[in-house]
């Protein structure tokens, strides 16, 4: 039997909900913004849905050519270019994004060791030369300043490092060494402009409370400079690897909002640090990009429910990654190659994207909200919502579908409904290409058509109210997202066109 679940709004409702779904979206490494694919991706990405901020790796890295030393009379010497930097802030900036910068890797020249990570080989070892590394960072920001001016460089975070308590990321998960970068990096980007914010320390996972309070403790007996805290987050279990691919077991859909609260608990502990913003500035289901979980419907129905929580923690929570132009496991050798992007190659929309779609059309003010929806309404008195249901099938399906009876207190008159739907049904392009013969190359038409097969079921009506009661029924099938909007209106018919008399039109 299917679950029935009633929800009823009354005039002046209100709940509380943060939606900050669409505040950053992560990206690969910065040196992949100079591609004409990563460009379109992002284009399309921009127009829409609308990201505010976007993150990435390789700011320093060898491949954006920041850095550069040579030898003069026997003496090091170090000079800075800033042409690839340019390029892709100014392509950025063109669509309405803002970085939310990380600082992070390490020049290869100013380095002191040799341990690299990803297939582009991002040096993570400390600097060798502490002071060399704070002059990178002021004449960064000093150049950032100059081009785009302070105003617009004050609006952008900028974060040290990248989870260094992961060994992977930083050499020996030195916490006493990352707090000496912190330090040093913040005080350089503060003698740039103290107005710019700065914050750490972007853990995941590991042994992530003790980093936290320490982290917290040291810049507090330290004076440290701190406007706001990060950290990220995945869902899944280690990984079966099997050739290209891994596979993950999801982790209940409290595991992420319980981690998040245990941090936010742990910066409430510092008086100093009571309310302080908490960005989680990467979180996806899985943190594998060879997991194929990320194609499917039932990762858009597991993000649906996190974006619809995770603001009563957090400031921002930027999803990893926008595209699969991504390289740090390599090439992919599909277009669905379980990567994290809401795009898969070729501009094709994943499930997901049309999630992230549908929060960024959410109103303001939220008037309920439970675990399987939020509904919200606009200034001029339109509803707007999403609803979804997430169904791990690896645990056993009890229920084949579920149904939300919405009962909106409305005024008498017309109203026009338009609803999208995304189920395994109507908006599964992953399924699309293995029906195809999951084709490695697949041709310009190919694309074309899994492009059709990703978008959501679209269906309109009217309703006519006459009780001060709008009633909306909503199914869900395995993994759907659905959204909808209910706005009122008053007809208007052209003269001698009868409804009555055209076929279809009633």
């Amino acid at each position: 039997m299917s679950s029935i679940l009633e929800v009823n709004i009354r005039r002046g409702d209100e709940v509380a909900f943060n939606n900050n779904a669409v505040y950053c979206i992560g990206t690969g490494r910065l040196n992949l913004a100079l591609r004409h694919e990563y460009h379109k991706q992002l284009q399309k990405v921009q127009d829409e849905i609308g990201f505010k901020y976007i993150r990435g790796h390789g700011l320093f890295c060898d491949d954006m050519g920041i850095y550069n030393s040579y030898e003069q009379d026997g003496i090091e010497k170090v000079e800075y270019n800033f042409r690839y930097i340019d390029m892709v802030f100014d392509d950025y900036l063109s669509m309405g994004l803002k970085p939310f910068v990380e600082l992070g890797f390490m020049p290869e020249g100013l380095a002191c060791g040799e341990q690299t990570i990803f297939w582009w080989k991002g040096n993570v070892t400390p600097p060798k030369d502490y002071d060399k590394w704070a002059s990178l960072v002021k004449a960064t920001v000093s150049h950032w300043i100059s081009r785009y001016g302070a105003d617009e460089v004050i609006t952008w975070p900028m974060e040290v490092w990248n989870e260094p308590n992961l060994d992977v990321f930083w050499k020996d998960a030195d916490m006493d060494e990352y707090f000496k970068l912190y330090e040093v990096s913040a005080r350089a980007v503060k003698s740039c402009d103290a107005r710019i914010r700065v914050g750490g320390p972007a853990i995941c996972g590991v042994d992530d409370e003790r980093w936290l309070k320490c982290f917290l403790e040291f810049c507090s007996a330290n004076s440290v400079p701190l406007d706001f805290v990060t950290r990220h987050c995945y869902a899944t279990e280690p990984a079966e690897k099997i050739a290209h691919y891994d596979y993950q077991k999801l982790c209940p859909l409290d595991y992420i909002p319980n981690e998040l609260q245990v941090s936010r608990e742990i910066i409430d502990s510092f008086p100093a640090y009571k309310g302080m913003e908490m960005h989680i500035t990467e979180f996806n289901t899985s943190y594998s990009p060879r997991n194929p979980v990320h194609d499917t419907n039932l990762n858009a129905a597991y993000v649906a429910h996190l974006l619809s929580v995770m603001g009563d923690t957090c400031a921002s929570y930027s999803y990893w990654t926008f595209g699969d132009v991504f390289e740090e496991q390599g090439i992919a050798f599909t277009p669905f190659s379980g990567c994290f992007g809401l795009l898969a190659n070729g501009a094709v929309p994943k499930p997901t994207y049309l999630t992230y779609q549908f929060f960024s059309k959410l109103a303001p003010t939220a008037v309920a909200r439970g675990d399987n929806y939020v509904v919200t309404k606009g200034e001029e008195g339109e509803w707007v919502g999403v609803a979804w249901r997430f169904v791990d099938f690896l645990g056993g399906l009890d229920e084949p579908d579920m149904f939300i009876e919405l009962s909106i207190e409305a005024d008498n008159g017309e109203y026009f409904v338009a609803d999208k739907l995304v189920d395994e049904a109507r908006c599964n392009p992953l399924q699309s290409w293995i029906h195809m013969g999951s084709p490695a190359y697949p041709s310009e038409e190919q694309l074309a058509l899994l492009r059709e097969c990703a978008q959501p079921e679209v269906t309109t009506r009217r309703i006519s109210v006459r009780d001060e009661q709008l009633k909306l029924n909503i199914l869900l099938s395995e993994n759907a997202v659905y959204y909808f909007e209910i706005k009122k209106i008053t007809p208007e018919t052209d003269r001698g066109f009868d409804v009555e008399r055209v076929p279809g039109a009633s």
